[in-house]
Protein backbone atom coordinates (compact mmCIF):
# COMPACT_ATOMS: atom_id res chain seq x y z
CA UNK A 1 0.00 0.00 0.00
CA UNK A 2 2.83 2.31 0.79
CA UNK A 3 4.79 1.57 -2.54
CA UNK A 4 1.42 2.61 -4.50
CA UNK A 5 0.96 5.89 -2.29
CA UNK A 6 4.75 6.81 -3.16
CA UNK A 7 4.60 5.91 -7.27
CA UNK A 8 1.07 7.07 -8.43
CA UNK A 9 -0.10 6.21 -11.99
CA UNK A 10 3.12 7.41 -15.06
CA UNK A 11 0.89 10.71 -17.03
CA UNK A 12 1.76 10.27 -20.42
CA UNK A 13 4.69 12.31 -21.97
CA UNK A 14 2.97 13.53 -25.06
CA UNK A 15 3.79 17.30 -24.86
CA UNK A 16 6.47 18.98 -26.84
CA UNK A 17 9.18 21.49 -25.52
CA UNK A 18 8.12 24.20 -27.38
CA UNK A 19 4.55 23.43 -25.90
CA UNK A 20 6.38 23.28 -22.69
CA UNK A 21 7.79 26.68 -22.73
CA UNK A 22 4.59 28.18 -23.77
CA UNK A 23 2.79 26.67 -20.61
CA UNK A 24 5.22 28.21 -18.52
CA UNK A 25 5.58 31.84 -20.48
CA UNK A 26 1.13 31.62 -20.31
CA UNK A 27 1.55 30.85 -16.16
CA UNK A 28 3.80 33.67 -15.99
CA UNK A 29 2.26 36.29 -18.47
CA UNK A 30 -1.17 37.67 -17.34
CA UNK A 31 -3.62 40.03 -17.73
CA UNK A 32 -2.23 42.48 -14.99
CA UNK A 33 0.70 43.17 -17.86
CA UNK A 34 -2.16 43.80 -20.01
CA UNK A 35 -4.17 46.44 -17.96
CA UNK A 36 -1.24 49.12 -17.67
CA UNK A 37 0.31 47.49 -14.76
CA UNK A 38 -0.70 50.69 -12.91
CA UNK A 39 -0.48 49.41 -9.65
CA UNK A 40 3.28 48.96 -9.55
CA UNK A 41 4.50 51.36 -11.40
CA UNK A 42 2.14 54.45 -9.19
CA UNK A 43 4.37 53.18 -6.11
CA UNK A 44 7.90 53.40 -7.64
CA UNK A 45 7.05 55.52 -11.08
CA UNK A 46 9.83 54.67 -14.07
CA UNK A 47 11.78 52.53 -11.62
CA UNK A 48 9.61 50.25 -11.93
CA UNK A 49 11.81 48.85 -14.92
CA UNK A 50 14.49 47.84 -12.32
CA UNK A 51 12.29 46.57 -9.81
CA UNK A 52 11.25 43.81 -12.29
CA UNK A 53 14.87 43.05 -13.63
CA UNK A 54 15.54 42.79 -9.93
CA UNK A 55 12.50 40.25 -9.33
CA UNK A 56 13.68 38.42 -12.81
CA UNK A 57 17.14 37.88 -11.25
CA UNK A 58 15.88 36.05 -8.21
CA UNK A 59 13.55 34.10 -9.96
CA UNK A 60 16.38 33.72 -12.93
CA UNK A 61 18.05 31.73 -9.57
CA UNK A 62 14.95 30.02 -8.41
CA UNK A 63 14.66 28.31 -12.05
CA UNK A 64 18.05 27.34 -12.81
CA UNK A 65 18.07 25.56 -9.27
CA UNK A 66 14.88 23.89 -10.43
CA UNK A 67 16.28 22.93 -14.02
CA UNK A 68 19.23 21.46 -11.82
CA UNK A 69 16.76 19.33 -9.98
CA UNK A 70 14.65 18.84 -13.06
CA UNK A 71 17.24 17.16 -15.23
CA UNK A 72 17.95 14.26 -12.42
CA UNK A 73 14.68 13.46 -11.53
CA UNK A 74 11.75 14.63 -14.35
CA UNK A 75 8.77 13.98 -12.56
CA UNK A 76 4.80 15.28 -12.02
CA UNK A 77 4.74 17.95 -9.38
CA UNK A 78 7.85 17.85 -9.01
CA UNK A 79 9.07 20.98 -6.54
CA UNK A 80 6.45 19.17 -3.92
CA UNK A 81 8.72 16.13 -4.69
CA UNK A 82 11.76 17.63 -3.87
CA UNK A 83 10.14 20.06 -0.70
CA UNK A 84 9.53 16.17 0.63
CA UNK A 85 12.28 14.70 0.19
CA UNK A 86 14.92 17.57 0.56
CA UNK A 87 13.36 19.33 3.44
CA UNK A 88 10.54 17.47 5.20
CA UNK A 89 7.10 16.22 3.97
CA UNK A 90 4.94 19.46 5.60
CA UNK A 91 7.57 21.00 3.20
CA UNK A 92 5.82 19.11 0.78
CA UNK A 93 2.14 18.95 1.96
CA UNK A 94 2.22 22.93 2.14
CA UNK A 95 4.39 23.43 -1.47
CA UNK A 96 1.17 21.05 -3.11
CA UNK A 97 -2.17 22.65 -1.11
CA UNK A 98 -0.40 26.13 -1.93
CA UNK A 99 -0.61 25.17 -5.16
CA UNK A 100 -4.16 23.89 -5.02
CA UNK A 101 -5.56 27.01 -3.26
CA UNK A 102 -3.41 29.21 -5.37
CA UNK A 103 -4.53 28.29 -8.97
CA UNK A 104 -8.03 27.61 -7.96
CA UNK A 105 -8.11 31.33 -6.62
CA UNK A 106 -6.60 32.49 -9.39
CA UNK A 107 -9.00 31.03 -11.91
CA UNK A 108 -12.00 32.56 -10.03
CA UNK A 109 -10.47 35.72 -10.35
CA UNK A 110 -9.36 34.80 -14.13
CA UNK A 111 -13.10 33.64 -14.97
CA UNK A 112 -14.42 36.73 -13.80
CA UNK A 113 -12.09 38.85 -15.80
CA UNK A 114 -13.01 36.98 -18.53
CA UNK A 115 -16.72 37.33 -18.68
CA UNK A 116 -16.02 41.36 -18.17
CA UNK A 117 -14.09 41.43 -21.25
CA UNK A 118 -17.22 39.33 -23.19
CA UNK A 119 -19.65 42.35 -22.28
CA UNK A 120 -17.24 44.58 -24.69
CA UNK A 121 -19.43 42.04 -28.07
CA UNK A 122 -22.22 40.93 -25.78
CA UNK A 123 -23.17 43.13 -23.70
CA UNK A 124 -26.68 41.29 -23.27
CA UNK A 125 -25.45 38.23 -22.07
CA UNK A 126 -25.47 37.80 -18.32
CA UNK A 127 -22.23 37.20 -16.69
CA UNK A 128 -23.38 33.80 -14.44
CA UNK A 129 -23.53 32.37 -18.25
CA UNK A 130 -20.40 33.56 -19.71
CA UNK A 131 -18.90 32.36 -16.20
CA UNK A 132 -20.76 28.45 -16.96
CA UNK A 133 -19.60 28.78 -20.50
CA UNK A 134 -15.84 29.64 -19.88
CA UNK A 135 -15.75 27.00 -17.09
CA UNK A 136 -16.83 24.44 -19.30
CA UNK A 137 -14.69 25.33 -22.46
CA UNK A 138 -11.75 25.14 -19.63
CA UNK A 139 -12.86 21.98 -18.13
CA UNK A 140 -13.36 20.34 -22.01
CA UNK A 141 -9.68 21.43 -22.54
CA UNK A 142 -8.08 19.52 -19.85
CA UNK A 143 -10.15 16.21 -19.65
CA UNK A 144 -9.60 16.20 -23.78
CA UNK A 145 -5.89 15.22 -23.26
CA UNK A 146 -2.11 16.81 -21.79
CA UNK A 147 -1.36 16.96 -25.63
CA UNK A 148 -4.59 19.02 -26.31
CA UNK A 149 -4.12 21.14 -23.37
CA UNK A 150 -0.82 22.20 -24.58
CA UNK A 151 -1.60 22.77 -28.22
CA UNK A 152 -4.36 25.17 -26.58
CA UNK A 153 -1.87 27.05 -23.98
CA UNK A 154 0.46 27.42 -26.58
CA UNK A 155 -1.83 29.23 -29.18
CA UNK A 156 -2.92 30.81 -25.85
CA UNK A 157 0.19 32.23 -24.97
CA UNK A 158 1.38 33.16 -28.71
CA UNK A 159 -1.26 35.29 -29.20
CA UNK A 160 -0.20 37.04 -25.85
CA UNK A 161 3.44 37.76 -27.11
CA UNK A 162 2.88 38.37 -30.61
CA UNK A 163 1.10 41.57 -28.96
CA UNK A 164 3.77 42.30 -26.67
CA UNK A 165 6.31 42.04 -29.81
CA UNK A 166 4.15 44.50 -31.87
CA UNK A 167 3.42 46.43 -29.11
CA UNK A 168 7.03 46.88 -28.01
CA UNK A 169 8.12 47.77 -31.86
CA UNK A 170 5.09 50.23 -32.29
CA UNK A 171 6.14 51.95 -28.98
CA UNK A 172 9.68 51.89 -30.11
CA UNK A 173 8.66 54.04 -33.02
CA UNK A 174 6.50 56.24 -31.13
CA UNK A 175 9.81 56.71 -29.24
CA UNK A 176 12.43 57.34 -31.62
CA UNK A 177 10.56 57.85 -34.67
CA UNK A 178 7.68 60.54 -33.20
CA UNK A 179 5.21 57.75 -35.16
CA UNK A 180 1.60 58.69 -34.30
CA UNK A 181 2.75 61.92 -32.61
CA UNK A 182 3.11 64.25 -35.72
CA UNK A 183 6.64 63.07 -36.46
CA UNK A 184 7.96 64.37 -33.00
CA UNK A 185 10.39 61.62 -31.56
CA UNK A 186 9.01 61.42 -27.61
CA UNK A 187 12.34 60.93 -26.62
CA UNK A 188 13.13 59.54 -22.88
CA UNK A 189 12.84 62.74 -20.65
CA UNK A 190 9.45 60.82 -19.12
CA UNK A 191 11.79 58.41 -17.45
CA UNK A 192 13.15 61.38 -14.93
CA UNK A 193 11.09 64.50 -15.81
CA UNK A 194 7.92 63.72 -13.22
CA UNK A 195 9.72 63.51 -10.17
CA UNK A 196 12.62 61.68 -10.82
CA UNK A 197 13.05 58.27 -11.53
CA UNK A 198 12.95 56.53 -8.06
CA UNK A 199 9.50 58.42 -7.28
CA UNK A 200 8.33 56.26 -4.48
CA UNK A 201 11.29 55.95 -2.76
CA UNK A 202 13.43 52.50 -0.64
CA UNK A 203 9.57 51.67 0.41
CA UNK A 204 7.72 52.18 -2.66
CA UNK A 205 10.43 50.16 -4.53
CA UNK A 206 9.91 47.47 -2.48
CA UNK A 207 6.09 47.69 -2.62
CA UNK A 208 5.73 47.05 -6.03
CA UNK A 209 8.09 44.29 -6.09
CA UNK A 210 5.60 41.94 -3.93
CA UNK A 211 2.78 42.47 -6.92
CA UNK A 212 5.69 41.83 -9.29
CA UNK A 213 6.42 38.95 -7.61
CA UNK A 214 2.47 37.81 -7.63
CA UNK A 215 2.73 38.60 -11.78
CA UNK A 216 5.81 36.46 -12.21
CA UNK A 217 3.90 33.49 -10.41
CA UNK A 218 3.54 30.53 -12.70
CA UNK A 219 6.92 30.67 -13.72
CA UNK A 220 7.64 26.95 -12.03
CA UNK A 221 4.50 25.56 -14.37
CA UNK A 222 7.82 23.86 -16.07
CA UNK A 223 8.44 22.01 -12.72
CA UNK A 224 5.02 20.36 -12.69
CA UNK A 225 4.60 19.80 -16.68
CA UNK A 226 8.11 17.86 -16.55
CA UNK A 227 6.18 15.07 -16.11
CA UNK A 228 4.02 15.18 -19.18
CA UNK A 229 6.69 16.39 -21.76
CA UNK A 230 8.79 14.14 -24.44
CA UNK A 231 12.78 14.04 -23.51
CA UNK A 232 12.69 15.82 -20.50
CA UNK A 233 16.36 16.41 -19.99
CA UNK A 234 16.48 18.58 -23.55
CA UNK A 235 13.47 19.91 -22.89
CA UNK A 236 14.03 21.09 -19.40
CA UNK A 237 17.64 22.77 -19.57
CA UNK A 238 15.99 24.83 -23.03
CA UNK A 239 12.80 25.97 -21.32
CA UNK A 240 14.78 27.17 -18.24
CA UNK A 241 17.12 28.84 -20.07
CA UNK A 242 14.68 30.43 -22.19
CA UNK A 243 11.67 31.39 -20.41
CA UNK A 244 13.41 33.63 -18.12
CA UNK A 245 14.79 35.87 -20.68
CA UNK A 246 12.04 35.86 -23.04
CA UNK A 247 9.49 36.74 -19.59
CA UNK A 248 12.03 39.40 -18.57
CA UNK A 249 11.56 40.85 -22.34
CA UNK A 250 8.27 41.30 -22.78
CA UNK A 251 7.38 42.49 -19.48
CA UNK A 252 10.63 44.70 -18.99
CA UNK A 253 10.30 45.53 -22.61
CA UNK A 254 6.02 46.37 -22.34
CA UNK A 255 6.74 48.65 -19.24
CA UNK A 256 9.60 50.27 -20.54
CA UNK A 257 7.57 51.42 -23.65
CA UNK A 258 5.08 52.74 -21.22
CA UNK A 259 6.43 55.06 -18.69
CA UNK A 260 8.96 56.20 -21.48
CA UNK A 261 5.90 57.09 -23.76
CA UNK A 262 3.45 58.42 -20.87
CA UNK A 263 4.37 60.30 -18.42
CA UNK A 264 4.18 57.47 -15.41
CA UNK A 265 1.41 59.80 -13.16
CA UNK A 266 -1.01 60.36 -15.72
CA UNK A 267 -0.91 56.66 -16.75
CA UNK A 268 -4.68 56.41 -14.03
CA UNK A 269 -6.24 58.34 -15.90
CA UNK A 270 -5.81 56.88 -19.64
CA UNK A 271 -7.26 53.22 -19.37
CA UNK A 272 -4.94 50.51 -20.42
CA UNK A 273 -1.79 51.84 -22.18
CA UNK A 274 -2.00 49.16 -24.72
CA UNK A 275 -5.16 50.25 -26.14
CA UNK A 276 -3.51 53.74 -26.16
CA UNK A 277 -0.46 52.28 -28.04
CA UNK A 278 -2.28 51.11 -30.71
CA UNK A 279 -4.52 53.84 -31.12
CA UNK A 280 -1.25 56.15 -31.16
CA UNK A 281 -0.50 54.81 -34.38
CA UNK A 282 -3.69 54.85 -36.15
CA UNK A 283 -4.87 51.49 -35.51
CA UNK A 284 -7.92 52.15 -34.80
CA UNK A 285 -9.64 48.97 -33.77
CA UNK A 286 -6.89 48.40 -31.08
CA UNK A 287 -10.01 48.48 -28.22
CA UNK A 288 -11.24 45.52 -29.96
CA UNK A 289 -7.86 43.83 -30.55
CA UNK A 290 -6.31 44.28 -27.00
CA UNK A 291 -10.01 43.27 -25.72
CA UNK A 292 -9.10 40.04 -27.32
CA UNK A 293 -6.24 39.43 -26.45
CA UNK A 294 -6.56 40.20 -22.36
CA UNK A 295 -9.42 37.47 -23.22
CA UNK A 296 -7.23 34.79 -24.34
CA UNK A 297 -4.72 36.00 -21.14
CA UNK A 298 -7.42 35.32 -18.59
CA UNK A 299 -8.11 31.87 -20.28
CA UNK A 300 -4.72 31.32 -20.28
CA UNK A 301 -4.30 31.72 -16.54
CA UNK A 302 -7.33 30.02 -15.73
CA UNK A 303 -6.07 26.98 -18.05
CA UNK A 304 -2.61 27.24 -16.61
CA UNK A 305 -4.30 27.05 -12.96
CA UNK A 306 -6.29 23.95 -13.83
CA UNK A 307 -3.83 22.24 -15.08
CA UNK A 308 -1.25 22.29 -12.62
CA UNK A 309 -3.62 22.38 -9.32
CA UNK A 310 -4.97 19.47 -10.69
CA UNK A 311 -2.02 17.27 -11.40
CA UNK A 312 -0.84 18.42 -7.41
CA UNK A 313 -4.24 17.25 -6.41
CA UNK A 314 -4.31 14.02 -8.18
CA UNK A 315 -0.36 13.73 -5.86
CA UNK A 316 -1.99 14.57 -3.14
CA UNK A 317 -4.33 12.12 -3.44
CA UNK A 318 -1.70 8.88 -3.93
CA UNK A 319 0.18 10.87 -1.05
CA UNK A 320 -3.21 10.13 1.34
CA UNK A 321 -3.43 13.61 1.72
CA UNK A 322 -6.83 13.73 -0.42
CA UNK A 323 -9.55 12.33 -1.41
CA UNK A 324 -8.48 8.72 -3.40
CA UNK A 325 -11.22 9.52 -6.07
CA UNK A 326 -8.79 12.55 -6.86
CA UNK A 327 -6.19 9.78 -8.02
CA UNK A 328 -7.44 8.06 -10.43
CA UNK A 329 -6.74 8.53 -14.37
CA UNK A 330 -8.99 8.16 -17.54
CA UNK A 331 -8.64 6.42 -20.83
CA UNK A 332 -6.90 9.63 -21.94
CA UNK A 333 -3.99 9.11 -18.81
CA UNK A 334 -5.10 12.52 -17.77
CA UNK A 335 -6.29 12.78 -13.82
CA UNK A 336 -9.82 13.64 -14.88
CA UNK A 337 -11.49 13.27 -11.13
CA UNK A 338 -8.87 15.88 -9.85
CA UNK A 339 -9.70 17.90 -12.99
CA UNK A 340 -13.43 18.31 -12.12
CA UNK A 341 -12.35 18.54 -8.69
CA UNK A 342 -10.43 21.95 -9.29
CA UNK A 343 -12.79 23.17 -12.18
CA UNK A 344 -15.89 22.80 -9.30
CA UNK A 345 -14.11 24.60 -6.99
CA UNK A 346 -13.83 27.66 -9.50
CA UNK A 347 -17.40 26.82 -10.10
CA UNK A 348 -18.52 27.53 -6.69
CA UNK A 349 -16.08 30.47 -6.11
CA UNK A 350 -17.32 32.05 -9.17
CA UNK A 351 -20.77 31.56 -8.04
CA UNK A 352 -20.44 33.00 -4.79
CA UNK A 353 -18.46 36.24 -6.22
CA UNK A 354 -21.74 37.25 -7.76
CA UNK A 355 -23.77 36.37 -4.55
CA UNK A 356 -21.44 38.97 -3.03
CA UNK A 357 -21.12 41.41 -5.67
CA UNK A 358 -24.97 41.42 -5.87
CA UNK A 359 -25.61 41.21 -2.36
CA UNK A 360 -23.59 43.62 -1.19
CA UNK A 361 -20.78 46.15 -2.95
CA UNK A 362 -18.17 46.07 0.13
CA UNK A 363 -18.27 41.87 0.22
CA UNK A 364 -17.59 41.92 -3.27
CA UNK A 365 -14.56 43.78 -2.70
CA UNK A 366 -13.29 41.41 0.42
CA UNK A 367 -13.43 38.50 -2.18
CA UNK A 368 -10.95 41.06 -4.29
CA UNK A 369 -8.80 40.73 -0.67
CA UNK A 370 -9.25 36.98 -1.00
CA UNK A 371 -7.75 36.94 -4.70
CA UNK A 372 -5.02 38.97 -3.93
CA UNK A 373 -4.17 36.49 -1.03
CA UNK A 374 -2.77 33.50 -3.59
CA UNK A 375 0.24 36.01 -4.23
CA UNK A 376 2.15 34.56 -0.88
CA UNK A 377 0.71 30.94 -1.05
CA UNK A 378 2.19 31.05 -5.05
CA UNK A 379 5.50 31.99 -3.18
CA UNK A 380 5.70 28.64 -1.17
CA UNK A 381 7.13 26.55 -4.18
CA UNK A 382 9.60 29.23 -4.79
CA UNK A 383 11.31 28.96 -0.96
CA UNK A 384 11.24 25.12 -1.38
CA UNK A 385 12.82 24.90 -4.49
CA UNK A 386 15.35 27.09 -2.93
CA UNK A 387 15.69 25.05 0.17
CA UNK A 388 15.59 21.85 -1.40
CA UNK A 389 18.65 22.30 -3.53
CA UNK A 390 20.88 22.77 -0.86
CA UNK A 391 20.34 19.57 0.71
CA UNK A 392 19.91 18.38 -3.36
CA UNK A 393 23.54 19.12 -4.09
CA UNK A 394 24.85 17.28 -0.60
CA UNK A 395 22.95 14.01 -1.46
CA UNK A 396 23.90 14.21 -5.06
CA UNK A 397 27.37 15.34 -4.96
CA UNK A 398 28.73 12.38 -7.41
CA UNK A 399 26.19 13.63 -10.16
CA UNK A 400 27.34 17.34 -9.62
CA UNK A 401 30.87 17.25 -11.75
CA UNK A 402 29.04 15.93 -14.99
CA UNK A 403 25.62 17.52 -14.38
CA UNK A 404 25.52 20.03 -17.50
CA UNK A 405 23.55 22.34 -16.24
CA UNK A 406 24.41 23.73 -12.21
CA UNK A 407 22.85 26.80 -10.43
CA UNK A 408 25.88 29.39 -10.65
CA UNK A 409 27.41 30.82 -7.57
CA UNK A 410 25.61 28.03 -5.51
CA UNK A 411 24.81 28.47 -2.45
CA UNK A 412 25.33 32.08 -1.75
CA UNK A 413 23.16 32.83 -5.20
CA UNK A 414 20.50 30.36 -3.26
CA UNK A 415 20.87 32.66 0.44
CA UNK A 416 20.23 35.48 -1.84
CA UNK A 417 17.24 35.16 -3.02
CA UNK A 418 15.62 33.37 -0.44
CA UNK A 419 16.57 36.57 2.07
CA UNK A 420 15.17 38.88 -0.65
CA UNK A 421 11.95 36.83 -1.34
CA UNK A 422 11.45 37.51 3.07
CA UNK A 423 12.39 41.06 2.39
CA UNK A 424 9.41 41.35 -0.56
CA UNK A 425 6.68 39.22 1.93
CA UNK A 426 7.76 41.56 4.79
CA UNK A 427 7.13 44.65 2.66
CA UNK A 428 3.86 43.17 1.80
CA UNK A 429 2.89 43.24 5.30
CA UNK A 430 4.14 47.05 5.83
CA UNK A 431 1.52 47.65 3.08
CA UNK A 432 -1.30 48.74 4.10
CA UNK A 433 -2.89 47.99 0.45
CA UNK A 434 -1.39 44.26 0.98
CA UNK A 435 -1.10 43.56 4.15
CA UNK A 436 -5.09 42.41 5.07
CA UNK A 437 -4.47 39.88 1.20
CA UNK A 438 -1.08 38.84 2.57
CA UNK A 439 -2.31 37.79 5.97
CA UNK A 440 -5.36 35.96 4.16
CA UNK A 441 -2.33 33.88 2.22
CA UNK A 442 -0.68 33.30 5.90
CA UNK A 443 -3.69 32.05 7.65
CA UNK A 444 -4.50 29.65 4.83
CA UNK A 445 -0.76 28.28 4.93
CA UNK A 446 -1.31 28.12 9.17
CA UNK A 447 -4.15 26.58 8.64
CA UNK A 448 -2.75 23.62 6.19
CA UNK A 449 0.21 23.16 8.46
CA UNK A 450 -2.50 22.60 11.50
CA UNK A 451 -4.81 19.88 9.77
CA UNK A 452 -1.21 18.18 8.51
CA UNK A 453 0.03 17.97 12.27
CA UNK A 454 -3.11 16.93 13.54
CA UNK A 455 -3.89 14.14 11.12
CA UNK A 456 0.24 12.94 11.53
CA UNK A 457 0.55 13.75 15.55
CA UNK A 458 0.76 10.43 16.33
CA UNK A 459 3.57 9.46 13.60
CA UNK A 460 7.35 10.11 14.26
Amino acid sequence: MENKQNHPPKLKRSMTAEQMEMISLGGAIGVGLFMGSTSTIKWTGPSVLLAYMFVGLILYIVMRALGEMLYVSPGTGSFADYATEYISPLAGYLAEWANVFQYIVVGISEVVAATEYLKFWWPEVSVFWSGIIIIAFLLLANLASAKAYGTLEFWFAMIKVVTIVIMIILGLLVILLGVGNHGKPIGFSNLWSHGGFFTGGVKGFFFSMAIIAGSYEGIELIGISAGEVANPQEAIVKSVKSVLWRILIFYVGAIFVIVTIYPWNQLSNIGSPFVETFTKVGITAAAGIINFVVLTAALSGANSGIYSSSRMLFKLAHEGEAPKAFGKLSKRIVPDRAIVGITSGILIGFILNLIMSTMNKSMGELFVVVYSSSVLPGMVAWFVILIAELKFRKNNSHLMAEHPFKLPLYPYSNYFAFAMLLVIVVFMFINPETRISVGVGAGVLVLASLVYMLKHRNKK
